[in-house]
């Protein structure tokens, strides 16, 4: 039986598309539902539930059996049963799948053999290849190809080609501009009713004769029309406020209102309709009951618990974030729920692209705060705070408790770094310590034993290793070219008592040592003017280069420390000095001297590291010269301020007015590096000062103080800024700017010194050795060659010729006295100046401010000079 509602014929607009086909009944309603059979048969057929308990088992039987045959299409007697009770006459349903006869088991080979290439054909490629039958042809190329009957090189050309070019379609670019045809929202199966909400009186009574009079309802297939569905009424606020977001012309399907008064419209179904499946979501719910939804559900039935858990999912996102409708593609939902996994919690980029009207979720979900908005927002939004809120203290907790852990973690490790690094120190320093201990006592069986030592056969060990501190190492861009400067040390083997093993800090080849081995055998030929008495000097000549130089290039250390992390260098040394009376002659010692001495287990003829970097400074250099009573430049020393600096310039230009020039020099630096000048005429009280002097005289200019404080006074605050603009640092490479000078004169400390006033001006150099008996000798001296500048030592010219030889050595004489006092011993230069006085028109001398204890350059080459020519 089929029921169909109550329902009221209405009178719809002329205009409407649907006008034509609506029956005008006007005033009828149905009170009753129609009734329509839809099975007419002249008996009941089988009235089990009423007669089961009036007749006979045997006949109980039986009808059970016929209702059992009924329930079974496939039973042989269904069709009898069905024509007897009922008088239907079912088609007959043959079966079209053919029976498949048994075949016997096959046994044995049932695969024939396949063809392959003759090994005689594999062997010689030139033969021709043999027949290939049609059966093995069809099994194709790939077959052909691994049996070795086509060539593995062969060029194969398929016809017809498998794949076949033609012309690529060009679209109109105008056909993107086109408006694509209005979509309908949603499907209907195809025997629906389209239902049209109009305005009904309700003020007016509903009679009871005007209900009954109402025509039945005829069953017609319909379907939904192309246009949309007028919403005239609603009954509901929130229906209203749901509605008003709808699109124009989109349906609304009827199960989600209540209109007191609604029309059926029985429509006719067009021949084509697009399968879309919208499915319209009313306020976070869906009617499982509408068309729209059970026409979708049907068509996607075998994926639909995964389609269905994604629907779900969705509403409860719509009714959480408070949206009012939604409209989902059934197409692009299913998609997403068979690429998107629902436990993964899709967000909502992956759920927006599913909705008709995304633009209109998506601007609604990103409201701020629309996710408390839907059914217990206040309470989720309550405990969101709550956890917000606890999170953030116990994050701040974590923090502290991350922040204390890693405190104390750098503490625990600054203190075992700190802790190492003091048991270090102290092996360090108990280690140089010991070392120093050594050298001493060797140094004392040295000086016991040195007049035997020097008279016999002994090995002289030549280490020109530059000691200084390692900032100043590495500002030397040629520290190991400067260290091999010294390779003149090779001559010490014009004494046929001495073998000499030179540690040079270069790389040489072996053509430079043999060059160097010929050189120094050619002494009794040019003695003896013989060029065939020749002396093979590889015996007495060793030159070992550490491997250490190799290992640390760019470290810019020390040949001594090189030497010392070298335990094969050591291991030949030792094996050259075993068994033979030996010594080191070093360069400026460093603390790795007394190391590598200790591992030779050989004395060292010099003084303690300490005390060659104490008086090898430029402020060290002026307290030897002033205890050895020598005539030096006007100056001052040990200056660690930039006020002192000023006071004690000041000072010596007033005490000193015919001095136009003044030396800034670094106690540190060497070979000229850190000297800087400054001429006194650029001050502009100067020349009115030299003025007042000369009319006053020199004595009294110096007795009364008082004279010079007003030219005190202007030379303090002219000299900061006259210095800033004239003063010139000699090496430019090295100090740019006199203030970068000036910052490392007064962190390393220095001197000032007085320029001679003169245009004759000549520097000597001389190398003294004080003996560890303490005997005192002048080993070498000789004038300095200058270059670009006159502070600045290019080479020296030998012997001198600047000053008596007596005078000089007396001079001499007395600074290494000096120097024997304060534990200095080897080899040490001495820097002299001589000048022409401009008034007294005589030579004067006085030293330069350096004192240097270690073998010079001009030494060795001095040692050199003696080597070739016998009148030295």
């Amino acid at each position: 039986m089929l029921t169909l509602p109550a329902v009221e014929y209405r009178d719809m607009p002329a205009g409407h598309s649907l006008a034509h086909v609506i029956q005008p009944v006007n005033n009828k309603i149905m009170k009753k539902p129609e009734v329509y059979p839809f099975l007419h048969k002249k008996h009941q057929g089988l009235l089990i539930g009423n007669v089961l308990q009036h007749t006979s088992p045997g006949i109980q039987h039986k009808l059970a059996m016929d209702m059992r045959i009924l329930r079974d299409p496939t039973h042989p007697k269904n069709r009898s049963v069905f024509n007897e009770n009922y008088g239907l006459q079912l088609p007959t349903i043959r079966n079209t799948v053919p029976k498949t006869p048994l075949q016997k088991l096959a046994k044995g080979t049932t695969v024939s053999p396949l063809t392959v290439l003759p090994p005689t054909h594999r062997e010689d490629q030139s033969l021709l290849l043999p027949f290939v039958p049609e059966k093995d042809a069809k099994r194709g190329i790939l077959s052909l190809t691994e049996r070795g009957l086509i060539p593995q090189a062969a060029r194969l050309t398929l016809d017809p080609p498998p794949i076949q070019h033609k012309m690529a379609i060009i679209h109109d670019s105008q056909e993107k501009y086109k408006k694509p045809p209005t979509a309908t929202y949603g499907s209907y199966p195809q025997k629906s009713y389209y239902i049209v909400i109009g305005e009904s009186n309700t003020d007016e009574p509903m009679h009871p004769d005007r209900l009954s009079s109402r025509a039945p309802l005829k069953r017609e297939n319909v379907t939904p029309p192309s246009s949309t569905i007028l919403l005239n009424k609603i009954s509901s606020s929130k229906d209203s406020n749901a509605a008003q977001y709808l699109p124009d012309k989109e349906v609304v399907p009827y199960e989600f209102h209540e209109p007191k008064d609604f029309q059926v419209v029985p429509v006719h179904q067009p021949q084509e309709f697009p399968r879309a499946y919208y499915v319209t979501i009313f306020n976070g719910r869906i009617d499982h009951m509408a068309p729209d939804f059970l026409a979708f559900k049907q068509h996607y039935q075998l994926y639909w618990r995964r389609i269905f858990s994604f629907l779900e999912y969705l509403e409860m996102k719509l009714r959480k974030y408070d949206v009012p409708v939604a409209v989902v593609e059934g197409q692009k939902l299913a998609k997403i729920s068979v690429v998107v996994d629902i436990d993964s919690q899709p967000t909502w980029e992956v759920l927006l692209p599913a909705l008709k009207n995304k633009d209109l979720v998506e601007e609604i979900v990103k409201r701020p705060g629309q996710q408390y908005k839907g059914p217990g927002g206040m309470e989720i939004a309550a405990t969101k705070i709550q956890a917000i809120w606890r999170q953030y203290q116990a994050r701040i907790k974590y923090l502290v408790s991350l922040r204390q852990k890693w405190a104390a973690g750098v503490i625990a490790i600054s203190w075992l770094m700190h802790a190492q690094k003091a048991r270090v120190k102290k092996t360090l320093k108990q280690s140089r310590q010991r070392h120093l201990e050594n050298f001493r006592s060797r140094a004392k069986h040295l000086a016991a034993n040195w007049n035997r030592i020097k008279a016999s056969r002994r090995t002289i060990i030549h280490i020109p290793s530059l000691g200084y501190v390692q900032w100043l190492r590495s500002t030397v861009p040629d520290l190991d070219t400067q260290q091999n400067l010294q390779m003149g040390r090779l001559c010490d083997i014009r004494d046929d008592n001495v073998d000499v093993v030179y540690i040079c800090p270069l790389w040489i080849g072996e053509d430079v040592t043999q060059y160097y081995m010929k050189l120094l055998g050619l002494q009794d030929a040019v003695r003896l003017g013989k060029p065939e008495v020749m002396v093979d000097v590889t015996d007495r000549l060793k030159v070992i280069t550490p491997e250490a130089t190799r290992h640390f290039p760019t470290l810019h250390l020390c040949l001594a420390t090189h030497l010392k992390y070298s335990p094969q260098a050591i291991k030949r040394i030792k094996n050259l000095i075993e068994g033979k009376a030996a010594y080191i002659v070093g360069g400026l010692l460093h603390q790795d001297d007394l190391a590598v001495a200790d591992m030779l287990n050989v004395p060292i003829l010099g003084p303690e590291p300490e005390v060659a970097h104490l008086y090898s400074t430029k402020s060290g250099s002026k307290r030897i010269f002033a205890s050895a009573s020598v005539p030096v430049p006007p100056g001052d020393y040990d200056i660690y301020n930039l006020q002192q600096m000023h006071e004690v310039l000041i000072q010596l230009i007033l005490e000193n007015l015919e001095i136009k020039r003044w030396l800034f020099k670094v106690d540190t630096e060497f070979g000229g590096r850190g000297t800087a000048y400054f001429d006194v005429s650029h001050l502009s009280c100067y020349h009115q000062t030299l003025k007042e002097c000369r009319k006053v005289g020199p004595t009294v200019w110096l007795k009364k103080r008082w004279m010079q404080e007003p030219a005190e006074l202007k030379m303090t605050q002219e000299l900061p800024r006259v210095l800033a603009e004239h003063a010139h640092p000699v090496n430019q490479e090295i100090f740019p700017t006199w203030e970068k000078f000036l910052k490392r004169f007064l962190c390393q400390g220095g001197v000032v010194e007085a320029y001679p006033p003169s245009d004759s001006v000549t520097n000597l150099t001389v190398d003294m050795l004080i003996e560890p008996t303490g005997e005192v000798s002048m080993v070498s001296c000789g004038d300095q060659i200058h270059s670009k500048s006159p502070l600045e030592c290019w080479g020296t010219t030998v012997p001198q010729c600047s000053v008596d030889p007596s005078n000089l050595y007396s001079m001499c004489a007395r600074i290494a006295e000096a120097c024997k006092c304060r534990g200095v011993m080897g080899f040490f230069s001495i820097d002299l100046v001589t000048f022409i006085h401009p008034y007294t028109m005589e030579q004067q001398g006085s030293k330069g401010g350096r004192f240097v204890t270690y073998v010079s350059p001009h030494n060795a080459a001095r040692q050199g000079n003696l080597m070739g020519s016998p009148s030295c």
